[in-house]
């Protein structure tokens, strides 16, 4: 049976778990429309944006909401950014000082190292009212140690705190995701592109985004109404709907 958050989500707690989003989709398959956050402690075959692996440790946050958006379909990847408004907001409550940004276009930062990730899956069919697996992932005790990019863990920001449980944070972040989304449904996206491009890593320097079929440098300028990318490259001004900044290159050890 389902815990009951503020919000009136509900929350099940699973020991071990192939992936929340892969339960979110048998869920919405089996009729459950949610809200309802599924949290694993144990994840086998968790993953992220275009099926990469996501590593989780236990004590670690691997959580996904399925609900009932409400809104129109065009705008619904626009909540890759009210959920990154809201693990900010979550992990700024346990870490305070912290110094929290926002890589584009779903990962927390943490003094430049990468604390979570979101995944975004849209669910059913284009005929039937849409449903979102909003996924989840945060280290909290563990980081990976052989990522191709900086990593950070919560533990390490808590001024001495203890580590939250699992459902704790997520009851947290629930709170969090509430608050956005009601914005963001009766406000739009122009004050979610605010508080974001507020928290933007790299905002006004020279970045490099890798596409399908290219790489492209340019200098990351803004968000446009739609929360594509504005880069200013060498050729021009171009707008990035979807792509993944890479991490910036380290910097040369004196000779």
């Amino acid at each position: 049976m389902a815990a009951k958050l503020s919000s009136g989500a509900g929350l099940v707690a699973y020991e071990t778990l192939d992936s929340t989003n892969a339960e979110a989709r048998r869920r919405a398959e089996a009729g459950e429309r949610g809200p309802l956050w599924l949290l694993a402690l144990e994840q086998t075959a968790g993953y992220g944006r275009r099926g990469a692996a996501w590593s989780q440790s236990p004590g670690d946050i691997a959580a996904t909401l399925l609900f009932a958006p409400n809104a129109r379909r065009d705008d619904l990847g626009q909540l890759s950014f009210v959920a990154a408004l809201a693990v900010a907001e979550a992990i700024g409550h346990y870490a305070p000082r912290a110094r929290i940004a926002l890589k584009w276009p779903n990962d927390v930062l943490v003094s430049g190292g990468k604390i979570a990730g979101i995944l975004l899956e849209m669910l059913g069919g284009p005929a039937a009212p849409p449903l979102i697996a909003l996924g989840v992932g945060v280290n909290i005790v563990s980081k990976p140690e052989r990522a191709a990019y900086p990593t950070a863990r919560l533990i390490d920001i808590l001024d001495g705190a203890g580590a939250p449980a699992p459902a704790a944070f997520v009851e947290t972040l629930d709170g969090a995701l509430a608050g956005w989304i009601a914005r963001w449904r009766k406000e739009g996206f122009g004050p979610v592109r605010a508080a974001w491009l507020e928290k933007a890593a790299r905002l006004g320097e020279k970045i490099s985004v890798r596409l399908p079929n290219e790489t492209v440098e340019g200098v990351f300028r803004d968000l446009d109404l739609a929360g594509a990318l504005v880069l200013d490259c060498e050729s021009g001004r171009r707008l990035i709907s979807a792509g993944a900044v890479l991490p910036a290159a380290s910097p040369r050890s004196g000779a």
